[in-house]
């Protein structure tokens, strides 16, 4: 890179930083998703003493897991205040691990060093994508094994970020759109031929916290970082935000029933060739 490339890397990744440090995702991701990173823990058939790595790790929702199944794990994130708090929820269970800051687009691992490289709903907010994919093949050993989670383009969360796009501010250059990772195809050809035996699914979480449409808004908008930033990025337009209000209340009315959601993702495995 050119120094002003590094420069506008940099930018790029402060302000991803900051997005995620908005709200309360520590809390969002206890409550909404709790059981998606030991779903992918056990996909990826994590065991003792592997040397796991959980990349974009937020607060440990595939890490902890992965280490009180008895493995030596990394989780790195890009954002020490999730870092902290999942440090301090997994004190609260006796998971020991180590917690690193670190970019997914970047890690600061050497070539092969871990027996499983995991990835659960984090890696696909990375702007670059075969730049992280690049990330998560080079760490992995020959042989080990790469788990991804990740919400579907179709799916619920796919859509909440399309009904959020046209309030959001411009996506930086080259960046592409996060639910693309829960598209199939999309993860193949990042991935290519050095993986063998990839085996994806589609399933589904439910989610059955909001009643109304208007519950699911107002949780989103105060607790969601990407959700909080789109608002703050419209705070001086009312007829903006009384409009981004309606269309987040009109796609959970689209998909609650009986008081419950299903949130589709991609659920991926794969062992590094060599």
């Amino acid at each position: 890179m050119t120094t002003e490339a590094m420069a506008a890397d940099r930018a790029v990744k402060e302000r991803h930083r900051q997005m995620w440090a908005l709200g309360d995702y520590p809390t969002l991701a206890d409550e909404i998703i709790p059981e998606l990173g030991a779903t992918l823990v056990r996909a990826a058939g994590v065991r003792p003493g592997d040397r796991v790595l959980d990349v974009a790790a937020g607060t440990g929702n595939a890490a902890v897991p992965a280490a009180l199944a008895g493995a030596s794990v990394v989780a790195s994130d890009l954002t020490p205040e999730l870092l902290a708090a999942g440090q301090a929820r997994a004190a609260g269970r006796g998971a020991v691990l180590d917690w690193q800051q670190g970019d997914a687009e970047a890690l600061p691992y050497g070539d092969g060093e871990f027996d499983t490289v995991l990835s659960c709903v984090g890696v696909m907010f990375a702007p670059r994508h075969q730049t992280a994919a690049d990330e998560l093949v080079r760490v992995c050993r020959p042989g080990g094994t790469i788990g991804l989670l990740n919400w579907t383009p179709g799916g619920f969360v796919g859509q909440l970020f399309a009904t959020m796009k046209p309030y959001a501010p411009a996506p930086p250059p080259g960046a592409q759109p996060p639910p693309l990772w829960g598209d199939e195809a999309h993860v193949r050809a990042l991935l290519g031929d050095r993986v063998t035996d990839l085996v994806a699914r589609r399933e589904s979480v439910v989610v059955d916290r909001f009643t109304e449409p208007e519950a699911f808004r107002d949780y989103f908008k105060t607790h969601y970082g990407p959700t909080v930033a789109v608002y703050r990025a419209n705070a001086g337009d009312p007829d903006r935000i009384a409009a981004l209000d309606r269309d987040l209340a009109e796609l959970a009315g689209r998909h609650l029933a009986a008081g419950a959601m299903r949130w589709e993702y991609l659920l991926l495995t794969a062992a590094r060739s060599g």
